[in-house]
């Protein structure tokens, strides 16, 4: 073992404002299992509405620790330390999903790309969220300076837009038996423009055209989003009756607010065709699924879960052509956001707790990016 003590950012479950850095014995390797270095992990709002539907969306197992505070976890590379497994090598390093700690242990099990966590824990889950990519068979692997960097921050967002741009362009399916893209709209509005999530979707529905593309973000972003190019128009929250009402309409929602969904719904009414919701930015609104579907004029809102979707594709598409599909995507949108996107690294255990108070409090400007180094 490298290390006696490992260090562990731990949030409270029902306070998710509050985190403490605790240090745990580092454990003794069992048959199969890999012990990982953390090298280093991305803290965005996407964090923070994992801590949000942990319960929901059993986020809270997939590292799991005695209540009331729970291990979030965040997209990372690392790098095996110590392998019980003969399958797996020291020194080999892999993009994942991680704990918010200096090192952890996983019970894994080698695939064609990487390896498989197979603790017991971890098998209810999506295998999307089990599985680590080997930087040696990753095809989205960048190896700029920044490259790991953009990654940590931007791939697993970007794809979940990626997905969400390709369920409206097919309808969900519908196109196939006859439906028309973006279920008939000529304008998709887009919730939390300002988020990487909305970014990378703002982009890829821009690209293909179909419709006209509207972010909607607080007032103070409104300039950044413009400046991005990936919206034809851009409004603050307050400006929700400046949308056309008069065209058919769909809505995806990164801002959880249901006060804004709100006023979409209410603006857009029966012409709002589809309306999906993807996260929480606004991680201190009330869910608007589950508390004020009812009262919204059009479409019920619908949730976006993108493992799901990731599985429709490899089906429809085969999984090497997805990969391939993603791996472009990627690469363009990584690239460009050279033009847009600052990285802010937070260096060493001790900085593990300011990251999620920054990104919690909403003090992270839309145009930086937070990556801890936890061993750094």
């Amino acid at each position: 073992m490298e290390n006696d003590t490992v260090s562990v950012l731990e949030i409270e479950r029902k306070a998710i404002a509050n985190s403490r850095l605790i240090g745990t014995p580092a454990q003794v390797l069992g048959e199969g299992q890999v012990r990982v270095s953390v090298d280093r992990f991305a803290l965005t709002a996407n964090n923070i509405t994992y801590a949000v539907f942990g319960d929901m969306l059993a986020y809270w197992e997939f590292f799991p620790t005695e209540a009331p505070f729970g291990r979030v976890p965040a997209m990372a590379w690392a790098t095996i330390t110590e392998s019980a497994n003969s399958d797996i090598a020291v020194g080999s390093r892999y993009y994942g999903w991680f704990p918010m700690a200096t090192e952890t242990v996983i019970t894994a099990t080698a695939t064609r790309d990487g390896f498989r966590d197979d603790g017991p824990h971890r098998q209810p889950h999506a295998p999307i969220y089990r599985a680590y990519v080997d930087t040696k068979n990753d095809p989205m692997y960048d190896d700029a300076p920044d490259g790991e960097d953009r990654h940590t921050l931007l791939r697993g967002l970007f794809l979940t837009g990626f997905l969400a741009e390709e369920f409206f362009a097919d309808s969900g399916g519908g196109v196939a038996s006859g439906e028309a893209p973006y279920f008939g709209a000529s304008q998709v509005t887009v919730l939390s423009a300002s988020s990487k999530t909305a970014i990378g979707f703002a982009q890829r529905s821009k690209e293909r055209g179909i419709v006209k593309v509207i972010g909607l973000t607080s007032a103070g972003n409104v300039e950044f989003v413009k400046g991005l190019g990936f919206y034809d128009a851009v409004l603050s929250y307050d400006e929700t009756d400046q949308l056309d009402a008069s065209v058919p309409s769909v809505s995806i929602d990164m801002a959880g607010n249901p006060t804004v969904l709100g006023a979409v719904h209410s603006q857009l009414g029966d012409q709002l065709a589809y309306s999906m919701t993807v996260g929480r930015s606004h991680h201190d609104a009330p869910n608007p699924i589950a508390e004020d579907a009812a009262t919204l004029a059009g479409p019920t809102p619908k949730m976006f879960f993108a493992p799901t979707e990731v599985g429709r594709r490899q089906k429809e598409w085969g999984r090497e052509d997805y990969a391939q599909r993603c791996a472009d995507a990627m690469t363009k949108f990584a690239e460009g956001s050279r033009s847009w996107l600052t990285i802010d690294h937070r260096m060493g255990v001790d900085a593990m707790a300011q990251a999620w108070a920054d990104v919690h409090d909403g003090n992270v400007a839309p145009n930086v990016g937070v990556v801890v180094v936890p061993n750094g």
